[in-house]
Order: structure tokens, then sequence, then C-alpha cells
């Protein structure tokens, strides 16, 4: 069986966006006082949605600033949503091949949803998504098989053929909870061990690379 639908992550595997999140992150705890981080720092800060990312950047015992951290770090982060952050190499092509040979494109990200439907709008005109889910609040976050599940549904393709394409455990856990075929890709935000480990079927160091696993993809 070939893979009929491909479901993407989005930060660390279509956009490079660590940057703006950092900068957005570190405005925010500055603002209250708090300690920055460096940059690398967000490697692993990022992932889990942003209440979990504001979590992992404030203090032990500062929980009280958490909620008033967020707020300040989604007012900056809506005014520099573009500063830095780009497409990875390739990969609009890659996009643009998938499509098409016929393959249904999605993207889900735990990032909240307004900001992952301006990111794709901007950066990647030309994909022809059929479905984009940010963070909803009637849908649990990644790993949760759910959303994944709820976008094969929308487009019409069982799990079995999906593909499931990110650059976290998260990515490969969601993969394999939903019943997808999951796909790393080593130029994000984790170590391809840790994709490796969680069942990635596959990983790949270039766009050429991802779009030749999906086509040689055999679920």
């Amino acid at each position: 069986m070939l893979l009929r639908a491909v479901i993407f992550d989005l930060d660390g595997t279509l956009v490079d966006s660590l940057g703006d999140i950092a900068d957005a992150t570190n405005h925010a705890l500055a603002h209250h006082g708090l300690p920055t981080h460096p940059e690398s720092a967000y490697l692993r800060f990022v992932g889990s949605g942003v209440r979990e990312l504001i979590r992992r950047a404030v203090p032990s015992g500062q929980d009280a600033l958490i909620e008033p951290v967020l707020a300040s770090y989604k007012a900056y982060y809506d005014d520099h949503l573009f500063d830095r952050t780009a497409h990875y190499p390739g990969i609009p092509e890659m996009l643009t091949a998938l499509a098409a040979q016929g393959t249904k494109l999605a993207v889900l990200s735990n990032k909240s949803d307004d900001f992952v439907k301006r990111l794709v709008a901007r950066l990647l005109p030309q994909a022809s998504f059929a479905a984009v889910y940010g963070e909803r609040p009637e849908l649990p976050r990644k790993p949760d098989p759910t959303a994944a599940l709820a976008l094969a549904s929308e487009l019409g393709v069982p799990p079995a053929a999906c593909g499931f394409v990110g650059d976290t455990s998260i990515d490969m856990d969601t993969a394999r909870a939903a019943g997808m075929y999951g796909v790393g890709v080593a130029w994000g935000f984790r170590e391809v061990d840790e994709l490796k480990a969680h069942g990635a079927r596959a990983v790949a160091a270039t766009a050429a690379e991802l779009l030749a696993a999906l086509r040689d993809a055999r679920p």
C-alpha cells in the first residue's frame, strides 16, 4: 500500500521557528523579572504546547508567574511571528512533488492554532494542504492520537495509509499510537537517536531524502 496522505508537524519539521520562539519567551521572562535562557535550551523546551513551553522556561517555585508570562509571550510572539522564522531548504518543492502525485497533505502541530495557520499561509502558500490543525481546546495535544485520527478521517484516508512526519519523539509516538507510518527529520529540534528510539520507520537528512522515504514507504 502506498501512502495516500501525509501529516506534517510544523516547528522543526517544515519551518525553523526556534529563534522567534526563544526571543518571545525570553522577552516575556525578562518582562516579569525572570532569568532568560540561551536559544539552545529551547530545543528541549518546545514540542508539548505553549503552556508547557512557558512552564519549562519559568524557574522552579515560580508557578504563579506561568500565566502572566504566557500572556506576555503570546502578545509579543503575535507581533514577531516572522522575524526569523523561515521554511527549511527544499520544503516547498517536496510538498509540491507530493501533491503532484496525488498525496493529500495536512499539518498537525501543538502550537496555537492561529499561529499555525498564519505561519503556513505566509511561509508555504504554494502548498496544497487539505487541513491545518494547531492546538485546539476540543482536541488533546500530541502524542495523543485523537487529532491525527481526526485529520485522517477528514482527509478520507485510513490511518494505515497515512504518513506522519516530525522531528521529535512526540511526533513518532503520535504516529505509532495512530497506526500511521512515522518518518523523522534530522534537521529539526531533536536528535536522530530519539526519533529512532520512538519508532521512526525512516529518518531523512534532507527534503529530497524525505520525499524519497515517503514515496518508498510500504506501511
